[in-house]
């Protein structure tokens, strides 16, 4: 009965090992890069040939006793209005940093300092991430027979490897 159990196991983590892991990185934006966070820089420039993605974080370096990162809505965004904020990021030490975990638009701005008037303010749209790409077709019997040969890499193999593994577990348990 224990090596019917190890047996299914071991397949059960066959297929674990077998099956494709898609690799999603989030990505950490340094907010004006070398810039950073300050006044006369051209946040909208600065976005525009970006794309942000859920789970990426925005990074704010700024001079803390002058300046701030704010949420607030598109309405108070386009006047500068840091009155009833959405969310107010800074944590005092002038390195912040907005998990962007949901997709919309952040509307950030810096509400101290008249930092919003001198252009310290960046709309970002966040997206889902893109799907992974779709592997191309197989053209010929040739690259076929690879692709069977590359499935037996990523199926058959593990599979063999967990039961010899699990064979030589139930012997080491029937002797102790």
């Amino acid at each position: 009965m224990a090596r019917l159990a190890l047996m299914a196991a071991a397949v059960v983590l066959a297929f674990l090992a077998a099956a494709p892991v898609t690799e999603v990185a989030a990505k950490r934006w340094i907010v004006g890069d070398n810039k950073f966070w300050n006044p006369n820089i051209n946040y909208t420039i600065w976005a525009q040939e970006k794309h942000f993605y859920l789970d990426d974080w925005l990074y704010f370096v700024y001079e803390r006793n002058q300046y701030n990162v704010i949420e607030v809505n598109e309405t108070n965004y386009i006047s500068c209005n840091a009155d009833n904020p959405i969310a107010n990021w800074s944590r005092g030490s002038g390195r912040d940093v907005v998990h962007l975990n949901v997709t919309r638009h952040y509307y950030l701005i810096s509400g101290s300092g008249g930092g919003c008037y001198g252009g310290m303010k960046l709309d970002v749209l966040v997206e889902k991430p893109p799907p992974p790409p779709i592997a191309a077709p197989i053209k010929n019997s040739a690259r076929r027979a690879f692709s069977n040969f590359g499935f037996a890499h990523r199926f058959v193999i593990p599979v063999a490897v967990f039961t010899v593994i699990g064979t030589m577990w139930d012997a080491v348990l029937r002797f102790c």
